[in-house]
């Protein structure tokens, strides 16, 4: 996480995530997995745990949604109908329709998806399905060591309650997501090795409200509206009810992320808000690299360099690019972040093409529209 001075220009790109242009193919291509069979992922946790004698609650909103919490549980093994069949086949093929996205052929032109024919196109659709529900499950794991870093860290007695709920809800959301992949969609892909940096650089971060800032606010933020999006599009019911369930968690996820860093922000010097401006860019950026799917295309045959530029290109692709900081936006305005040091952040979501969410509501506010009735 870069603790430089006040950046101006493109050198602040570089400073933060190692390149000038935000669509550096070659440099966002270069990022990628060394080792495709590792399991087990060891990363230094810094720090410290925190205890408090003061039991006292002073923060109402986050005694309400803990609350909540209390009472929104739900059992993945028995709320959900597992026994439901799943013709992925099918069910990726009418999401492809539905979603009327394929570029036509001469937009491959010269490459070696030109060629490519339906089935094709659908079996790629499978693997980005699988590939998408994996890292959904890896960002949920991260969610859940997080989290757990959160109930140690946080100094307040009221936070360390409701982080402890998160903690059972993530380890709900790994268990629903990985079960469905084994059981529906016969297996999954490694974790993407832009996101695994991320949850690399939130781990090992000191400092709790960064733990704070980069899980329960981009991370968990980008996946309410990646789960949004997702459900408004499948009709495959057991996908669809899953992602209901999750999204009820993880609206009070968010919530709590921005309950608690707003005061804190707050009273912070322009200094340290920098730094916090500078890391939700990074994020930002790393979620959006993951998303250009590398591994799929090369389990395919095809060199990401070849497609990558191209499917930059798709006015689809860059809609739901788009929409993936839907949640982010807001909740960063809300906390502040946007408009600290003239504007930093700002205009940085301006160079990414996303500031047009800010005037959404945040989850803070609107987490119980999402809940289970």
């Amino acid at each position: 996480m870069s603790t430089t001075e006040q950046p101006t220009g493109h050198a602040a790109n570089a400073d933060i995530i190692g390149r000038n242009e935000i669509d550096d193919i070659e440099a966002i291509l270069a990022v990628t997995n060394v080792d495709a069979d590792e399991v087990e992922h060891a990363v230094k946790d810094n720090a410290d745990a925190i205890f408090t004698w003061d039991y006292s609650l002073l923060r109402p909103q986050l005694r309400k949604l803990y609350e909540k919490a209390k009472t929104s549980q739900w059992n993945g093994t028995t709320d959900l109908d597992w026994d439901t069949s799943v013709e992925i086949d099918k069910v990726v093929a009418a999401d492809q329709a539905a979603l009327a996205s394929g570029l036509s052929p001469d937009h491959y032109a010269g490459t070696i998806v030109e060629k490519w024919n339906d089935k094709e196109w659908l079996n790629f659709g499978i693997d980005s399905r699988r590939w998408t529900l994996s890292q959904f499950l890896h960002g949920e794991q991260g969610a859940l060591l997080c989290t757990a870093k959160i109930t140690e860290t946080v100094p307040w007695y009221d936070a360390k309650l409701y982080a402890a709920t998160q903690v059972v809800d993530e380890a709900r959301h790994v268990e629903v997501f990985g079960r469905y992949l084994d059981e529906k969609m016969g297996g999954g892909f490694q974790v993407n090795a832009h996101l695994r940096m991320l949850l690399d650089d939130i781990i090992e971060d000191s400092r709790w409200d960064m733990t704070y800032l980069g899980m329960q606010i981009m991370v968990e933020g980008l996946a309410l509206a990646a789960f949004g999006y997702m459900r408004q599009l499948t009709d495959e019911p057991l996908l669809n009810n899953l992602l209901k369930y999750v999204m009820a968690d993880e609206a009070r996820h968010v919530a709590f992320g921005v309950l608690s860093l707003k005061e804190v922000y707050a009273e912070m010097s322009d200094k340290e808000l920098l730094e916090r401006q500078e890391f939700a860019f990074e994020a930002a950026i790393r979620m959006r690299d993951r998303f250009l799917q590398q591994e799929v295309w090369e389990r395919h045959g095809v060199n990401p360099k070849d497609v990558v530029p191209l499917v930059l290109h798709d006015p689809t692709r860059k809609m739901f690019q788009q929409m993936l900081f839907a949640k982010i936006v807001p909740n960063s305005k809300k906390l502040g972040l946007l408009d600290r040091n003239n504007s930093w952040l700002r205009r940085r979501f301006e160079e990414m093409d996303v500031i047009q969410f800010e005037d959404l509501e945040d989850t803070g506010s609107e987490y119980e529209q999402y809940q289970l009735s």
